[in-house]
């Protein structure tokens, strides 16, 4: 890849996700967010739903996504948003939610995710990061793979994070069984491996018509960080060598790169890619923490952890 093939869009780090989709119309298009009882995930919601779609929040906590589904259909004025349970965590709650589905899919936002969490293990033994933010979506991306050929043009967007530059999948001790558990380090190969998964679902599903690419949103205060204090971003920010203090974005604007992905012509046709602040990611520069690592886009990486995943998940 280099600079001269980048993808640019109109629209910046400071762009809203409304701003974004102001002149698309979504009527007749079915879209589910995960993790969409809180921060980006209701604004991603909420654009999608103003621009005409039937928005499906997935959510641990029923009574909270109920809350939130009122509040978008009030604000937006689209009475087809509606609430599901999901936990990702749980490969059963993931598998009743894809039999559950039924019909075409056009939008699917894996957008949620856990954050430097203390170490915490499924009942399958897996490291809760990735087992959340990777293998649960993965499970609920591929379960869906059907309904989001049968759309025709399908989008799948992944959410990662600059955090991604952290750790590569360290194939050989994923889930920290023999190396000390560190979150950051957990947290950062799970967000690798939502880069990689765009990586291969576009080399595989290319005949499917369905576009798949990962994002950086940037830093949104929502409660994603309940386990890292403001001090400890800081401090982890000037050690990556972005120096002090973070630059914050509304959740309006965290959504931005979602809902582009998701839904924006500008991107129509593009697949395989890391975006962040709306426009395509070029290689990262050592010392700084924007672009991406080159092992996050790496083809054969990419095919390795689809087959691990696979073979994980048929435990």
């Amino acid at each position: 890849m280099t600079v001269s093939t980048l993808i640019t869009t109109p629209f910046s780090a400071t762009s809203t996700a409304a701003e974004v989709l102001a002149e698309v119309d979504l009527s007749g298009r079915r879209a589910i967010v995960t993790g969409a009882s809180s921060g980006i995930g209701v604004e991603t919601a909420r654009a999608l739903a103003t621009a005409g779609a039937q928005v499906t929040i997935t959510v641990r906590d029923l009574d909270a996504g109920a809350r939130v589904a009122a509040d978008l259909t009030a604000s937006t004025g689209n009475d087809q948003v509606t609430v599901a349970a999901l936990d990702l965590a749980q490969p059963a709650s993931v598998a009743a939610f894809v039999n559950g589905w039924q019909g075409p899919l056009h939008i699917l936002v894996n957008n949620a995710g856990v954050m430097a969490s203390p170490e915490t293990r499924t009942p399958q033994g897996w490291e809760l990061q990735f087992a959340t933010n990777h293998l649960g979506h993965f499970a609920l991306a591929t379960g869906l793979r059907p309904a989001l050929a049968a759309a025709g043009g399908a989008r799948v967007v992944s959410v990662s994070s600059s955090a991604h530059l952290r750790s590569d999948v360290v194939f050989d001790d994923i889930h920290f069984l023999e190396r000390p558990y560190e979150p950051w380090l957990a947290y950062g190969q799970s967000k690798t491996a939502n880069v990689l998964f765009a990586v291969e679902a576009t080399r595989r599903w290319a005949d499917d018509g369905i576009a798949v690419n990962a994002l950086m949103p940037g830093g949104i205060r929502t409660k994603l960080q309940r386990h890292v204090t403001d001090a400890e971003l800081d401090r982890l920010r000037a050690q990556s060598g972005g120096g002090g203090g973070i630059s914050w974005k509304t959740p309006e604007q965290g959504a931005s790169t979602s809902v582009l992905l998701a839904a924006s012509p500008v991107v129509a046709g593009v697949s395989g890619r890391y975006f962040e602040d709306c426009n395509e990611a070029g290689p990262n520069q050592p010392g700084s923490r924007t672009g991406v690592a080159g092992y996050a886009l790496d083809p054969s990486s990419a095919a390795r952890l689809w087959n691990v995943s696979l073979a994980t998940l048929a435990g």
